[in-house]
């Protein structure tokens, strides 16, 4: 009986190995990666205008709207005129995929960190270091790629396959 159950077992243990199988599904994404020293400064006001090209999440504070670029951080729209909306600026934020805002303070992830933005003076007031967990990929998978020690994953990258 052990014999038939090994003639079974091998044969496709050895097809699966020469087939490619993986122990864990794989993402059509790539992480991207951050060292640890420059994410704690990677967060900054940049005015001017900036395109909208994967918006996520927004936010309403009068006169202001607040999108989401996800993985990038929050475009920084005045809506004085809502028929005519002014894009004034971006705020820099790898990993950024939340917010909120209270008072004066825009709250943000800014990949597992939490930082606080003032948005009268347009700088960081505080941090606190790897409070969430890393994102998934867009398409639900978790980072199983070993990372160099001291970087952290801020967002993700289509895998494109040349034929």
């Amino acid at each position: 009986m052990k014999k038939r159950v090994l003639l079974l077992v091998v044969p496709c243990v050895l097809l699966a190995a020469l087939t490619g199988f993986y122990l864990y599904p794989t993402s059509t994404y790539t992480p991207v990666f951050m060292e640890r020293a420059e994410l704690e400064k990677s967060v900054f006001y940049q005015a001017g205008a900036r395109d909208l090209v994967n918006p996520g999440k927004l936010y309403y504070k009068s006169p202001y709207i607040y999108v989401n670029e996800k993985y990038k951080g929050v475009h920084v729209i005045n809506n004085t005129t809502p028929t005519a909306p002014v894009s004034e600026g971006f705020i820099v934020a790898p990993g950024c995929i939340d917010m909120a805002i209270k008072g004066d303070i825009l709250y943000l992830d800014n990949a597992v960190d939490l930082v606080a933005f003032n948005l009268s003076t347009k700088q960081v007031t505080e941090r606190v270091k790897a409070i969430f967990p890393e994102p998934l990929s867009p398409d639900g998978y978790a980072c199983y790629t070993k990372r160099p020690e001291n970087f952290v994953l801020v967002g993700w990258k289509k895998v494109t396959k040349n034929n």
